[in-house]
């Protein structure tokens, strides 16, 4: 008997698969991983951080990403239960963050909310992925990915909405929603846990060494998106000092995200996924370039769509793509592709400030790094392009 023919308890249904990986990668990804960027301005408004610090915590929530997904290969066994506890997490890290804002114990709770995020989002598309698959239904898989912009959306347009209130109103609120999410996803999916898929490791050493670029590329699309998605809202306050201006950016980002992938997967659910990936990754570089060109408010929204319009795209193709290359157990390369791209986030961030103490060029660390991240994910698409044929 295969490990996929133990993997529930009992029956359910494609339908609550979908919901429940949808729910989960909204509360992981749109308020676990990305509820700071939209209230980083806020936070620098009201005082409670400095810049430098803001810095500090971003960094620790993509180091815990990355130790997140190095781990969540381990996580395999028992994966409804631990993916009930991963959210669970979230919801309760964000919630005291509205009251633990000090640079140490805040950076560490941005750093748990990394690690749980990665485990949300390896389980999830492990998980939801097989057991549609198993069903017959996989060609409704990409969309639990919408679930990350749908967070990214709700969590940015509370911020907007919401941004006169101080900054900690609005990680309780944040909060209180990840825990309605959780919730939901515990009564959607059954509380058993399924067998665990099994595969020697050996042969998960041979898939992770015989697909070593797609990790590669991957990685480069962490470290591409990256700098836009970490300093859009900053970029657009610099531009207008209104949060019902300056905030609407991270909202459309995340709107961009759900909208490509409901449209790509009624429309290219049987193009070849490296294919869709390399577009992706092209559109993704121009929208990263534009800030090298211009910051007006135009060029920013701009940006926003595009790579928020990519982005999602991007991570479905990908893992779509390992659930191809590893039917058995996608687990472990899903993990190490994740790994990847939490590497690349974090040499994002982190070039930018090199940059930011000694450029040669003239320009700034910020528009130096997204012209190296736009020439990476252009050079990777083509690859991924002529590597499809």
């Amino acid at each position: 008997m295969s490990p996929e023919s133990n993997f529930f308890p009992q029956p359910i249904s494609a339908r609550s698969i979908i919901v429940a990986g949808i729910v989960a990668l909204a509360v992981a990804m749109g308020i676990g991983r990305f509820a700071f960027t939209p209230l980083l301005p806020l936070m620098l408004r009201d005082g409670t951080i400095s810049a430098s610090i803001g810095a500090d915590w971003a960094a620790a929530n993509y180091g815990g990403y990355l130790i997140g997904a190095l781990t969540a290969s381990r996580m395999g066994r028992h994966m409804p239960r631990n993916l009930h506890a991963a959210l669970l997490g979230v919801a309760i890290s964000t919630v005291l963050a509205a009251f633990i804002q000090a640079p140490l114990p805040g950076a560490a709770l941005r750093f748990a909310a990394g690690v749980l995020s990665a485990w949300v989002l390896v389980l999830a598309s492990s998980w939801c992925l097989a057991n549609l698959a198993r069903q017959g239904a996989i060609q409704f898989g990409a969309w639990i990915y919408t679930g990350v912009g749908i967070g990214i959306a709700l969590a940015g347009a509370l911020a907007w909405l919401g941004g006169l209130q101080p900054a900690w109103l609005l990680w309780l609120e944040l909060g209180l929603l990840a825990a309605v999410g959780t919730t939901t996803v515990m009564i959607a999916l059954p509380r058993a846990s399924g067998a665990a898929f099994s595969e020697s490791r050996a042969e998960q050493t041979g898939v992770v060494r015989g697909h070593l670029e797609l990790v590669i590329c991957y990685g480069a699309f962490g470290f591409g998106y990256i700098v836009p998605a970490t300093f859009l809202p900053v970029l657009a306050r610099q531009q207008v000092d209104n949060p019902l201006v300056y905030g609407l950016t991270w909202p459309l980002f995340g709107i961009a995200a759900a909208l490509s992938v409901a449209v790509v997967s009624q429309l290219l659910s049987a193009a070849p996924r490296r294919r869709v990936w390399a577009v992706a990754q092209a559109i993704m570089a121009i929208g990263t370039g534009l800030p090298v060109l211009t910051r007006s408010l135009w060029s920013l929204t701009l940006s926003a769509a595009l790579v928020g319009g990519t982005f999602m795209i991007t991570t479905m193709a990908g893992l779509q793509l390992a659930r191809e290359l590893a039917p058995h157990n996608p687990t472990p390369l899903l993990a190490r592709m994740t790994a990847g791209f939490a590497a690349g986030q974090i040499a994002g961030p982190v070039l930018v400030r090199l940059l930011s103490v000694q450029s040669m060029t003239g320009m700034d660390g910020m528009t130096l790094a997204s012209a190296i991240a736009a020439l990476l994910l252009a050079l990777t698409a083509m690859w991924l392009w002529r590597d499809s044929r």
